[in-house]
């Protein structure tokens, strides 16, 4: 993982071809786009697009990036195909949000990997607690959180209609 003393951006072969390298890293101008594309996506797919969703995803830089929060992304042959936000909570806490891998570079780990990249470039900004919702219907996404070292916790009022899991990381 990455430590305060490498770069913001890593790659990693993802199979042989050099088309193929995946690349992590932070917002960049013109991410707006498949940040929203790519969570509404899922979102329309399982769930309802509510409120708080397009508020999220119509300002990202004043919801998320301006108040201290950050975007990570995975790129793959230079295409965004994932996702995952840092929402400032406060000095030392993030929430952990908004994270989606395009259905294109589903089951090849970019999930995994992209977490780990989230979740390290927390601690690089300072975290000593990340905080995610989710919803029981979202296994794989639960299983990946367990494995990386996120425990559940009580609920706590949210502004989404289908949070039903409530997660912490604490460093």
């Amino acid at each position: 993982m990455k430590t305060e003393t490498e770069p913001t951006e890593t790659q990693t072969p993802l199979a042989e071809r050099p088309e193929d390298t995946l690349v992590f890293r932070t917002f960049r101008p013109g991410d707006e786009e498949p940040f929203k594309r790519l969570n509404e996506a899922w979102i329309r797919e399982l769930f309802t697009l509510e409120a708080a969703d397009s508020r999220v995803l119509d300002h990202p830089r004043e919801v998320i990036l301006e108040p201290g929060g950050e975007i990570c992304v995975a790129e793959l042959a230079g295409e965004v195909v994932g996702c995952c936000a840092l929402v400032a909570i406060r000095e030392g806490e993030f929430e952990l949000a908004k994270m989606t891998v395009s259905e294109a570079a589903r089951g090849r780990g970019v999930g995994r990997r992209l977490l780990e990249y989230t979740i390290a470039e927390g601690r690089r900004r300072g975290a000593r607690r990340l905080y995610l919702n989710s919803n029981s219907r979202l296994q794989n996404a639960i299983h990946l959180y367990e494995q990386l070292g996120f425990r559940h916790i009580p609920p706590v009022p949210v502004p989404y209609s289908r949070v039903d899991v409530h997660m912490e990381m604490v460093f």
